[in-house]
């Protein structure tokens, strides 16, 4: 019998904060450290924070920016500037210049930067701090690429490749990486090998339970996306089937709005007016996401009902298929990159399990 050691569990336990649909962890970087708040992006894989350093028509930061040091800098010809551009080269002119990056996401942002190494601090389970220098390039990338923390913290033979979230409508929640939170009972689908995200098999729309002929589907999870996006085509006749004969509302929070009888209070009291989606994995026919009302659904300051499915054909996604944030919420979404899939529950993100 074969005697595998057992890795540290859960080394990695956080809060986030709720703004609008945004959530963000805080993360300790350097020595001595600083708090810089972080973007989850299941959506891409490098960590980067903003720097202290000239820049025109960048986000303005609410912490301090990060001022890296020449000797934490990593070279061009270094094995860690390999994996960030991975599967592609670096671009050099000389082996010892510094190693940049550019990244593009989904939203058409873009982030420019050199690669550089520090010290994270995460506390496990166990209450041992763990002390690491790792590369990031603010955003906490966590799709399965070698760049990403979760491949970095394995490389270290410190965790499983298994990283979830649990996103509550409250506001807030929690991150964890490792197996010790991973529920018994959920429901498990693979993901698409060789695609550098989270890409799910093909996946049939049901409304109310009946077959919208919408099939063929492979959607993106990205927890870096606040809405959920499908194409015009699917984007229509989701839209069609949700709107029915409501009177639609303008409302500046988003595109599509409807008007109850009196305002909204809060998302749960639109569930009589709105019926379930589900997206129904045809490689798996057991395996279903329901989109209850409230993870389609936002209610706006003015008490307006509004359509969380975007239209991502006219924000330039193509046919890119996007589960985002409003989507997962009140779920624990698992990512395990060891047995290639993704799993979920509905589950209570207010406290942990």
């Amino acid at each position: 019998m074969e005697n595998k050691k057992k890795e540290p569990t859960v080394p990695w336990m956080m809060m986030m904060f709720f703004l609008v649909l945004y959530y963000s962890i805080s993360l300790t970087i350097g020595n001595p450290p600083k708090v810089f708040e972080l973007d989850i992006d299941t959506g891409s894989d490098l960590t980067w924070v903003q720097c202290d350093a000239p820049c025109t028509g960048c986000t303005k930061t609410i912490d301090h920016l990060y001022k890296s040091q020449k000797h934490i800098l990593f070279s061009c010809d270094h094995p860690s500037c390999s994996v960030v551009h991975f599967p592609e080269s670096p671009r050099c002119e000389k082996p010892d210049d510094q190693c940049d990056f550019e990244i593009n996401y989904f939203d058409h942002g873009s982030v420019l930067g050199v690669v550089v190494y520090d010290v994270f601090s995460l506390r496990f389970m166990n209450g041992s701090l763990a002390r690491l220098r790792l590369t990031f390039g603010g955003v906490l990338g966590l799709s399965y690429g070698k760049a990403s923390l979760l491949s970095q913290l394995q490389s270290f033979d410190l965790t499983r490749n298994i990283i979830g979230h649990c996103l509550s409508g409250k506001g807030g929640g929690f991150l964890f990486i490792g197996d010790d939170l991973v529920p018994s009972k959920m429901s498990w689908m693979p993901v698409l090998a060789n695609s550098k995200n989270y890409l799910s098999s093909p996946a049939e729309v049901l409304y109310d339970g009946k077959p919208t002929g919408i099939k063929d589907l492979k959607l993106i999870f990205d927890s870096g996306s606040s809405y959920t996006y499908f194409n015009f085509r699917v984007y229509e006749v989701v839209l069609d089937l949700v709107s029915k004969e409501r009177l639609k509302w303008e409302d500046k929070a988003l595109p599509i709005c409807w008007k109850g009888t009196k305002p909204f209070k809060s998302v749960h009291d639109v569930k009589n007016y709105f019926s379930t989606l589900t997206l129904s994995f045809t490689d798996t026919p057991t395996v279903q996401l329901e989109l209850q009302p409230e993870a389609y659904l936002i209610v706006t300051e003015d008490g307006n009902a509004c359509f969380g499915i975007l239209n991502g054909t006219e924000a330039g996604l193509g046919d890119l298929y996007i589960i985002g944030d409003i989507s997962m919420i009140d779920k624990m979404v698992v990512y395990d990159n060891e047995k290639q899939r993704i799993g979920w529950i509905s589950a209570d993100c207010d406290r942990l399990p």
